[in-house]
């Protein structure tokens, strides 16, 4: 049986005495996951070719998986986060050295391509506006041009002289030594750090 809806049912009131029926809404799906796993018991792969997807023996599989570093400042060997589709972890290995070769490639493979990171060794210019800079820059890969948004949330001092700027992509621009950038760097920089 199928009910046309008119601009008159979905607006209209109930009528007195009538008691309103309650809106349908679908129950939401609580996902849980393992308490523990074992990192032999992790199989990575390609499916299609462009989609890391993971199953774990004898247990789930999940379609859409991330790998991520949980203390990438602090130990960026180590404690490897895997994350389902809504950024929730799945399971954490302590040293990717536990996983079978063929998986730590994989985990190597997409830590590279999430943690991507460029050393700046020249800033070309630099001007702010509206709380965020835009930065043009020399780096071992090539001239790059980004935004870094509200730096003083976006830069993270990993000593006193060394910087790395997330920008709004999440791309990685690390500075080894601000004062071994030439003059004219270091100059554009202390206007916005």
């Amino acid at each position: 049986m199928t009910t046309e809806l008119t601009e008159e049912s979905v607006d209209a009131s109930p009528e007195e005495g009538e008691e309103e029926k309650a809106e349908w809404s679908p129950t939401p799906i609580e996902i849980t996951h393992p308490e523990h796993v074992e990192a032999a018991d992790i199989h990575l792969f390609y499916e299609p070719a462009w989609k890391l997807r993971m199953t774990l023996r004898d247990d789930r599989s999940y379609l859409a998986v991330k790998v991520v570093r949980a203390a990438p400042l602090s130990s960026p060997n180590g404690y490897i986060c895997f994350l389902d589709s809504r950024d929730e972890a799945i399971c954490m290995v302590r040293d990717p050295n536990d996983l079978p070769d063929d998986q730590q490639k994989v985990v190597l493979e997409e830590l590279e391509r999430r943690y991507l990171t460029a050393i700046v060794h020249q800033v070309l210019s630099l001007r702010s506006e509206f709380g965020a800079s835009y930065w043009e820059v020399a780096t071992d890969r090539g001239d790059r041009e980004f935004v870094v948004k509200d730096v003083s949330e976006n830069a993270h001092w990993l000593s006193e002289d060394r910087v790395m700027l997330l920008d709004v992509d999440a791309n990685r621009f690390e500075i080894l030594s601000l004062r071994g950038l030439d003059r004219k760097s270091r100059g554009l920089i202390d206007l916005v750090l």
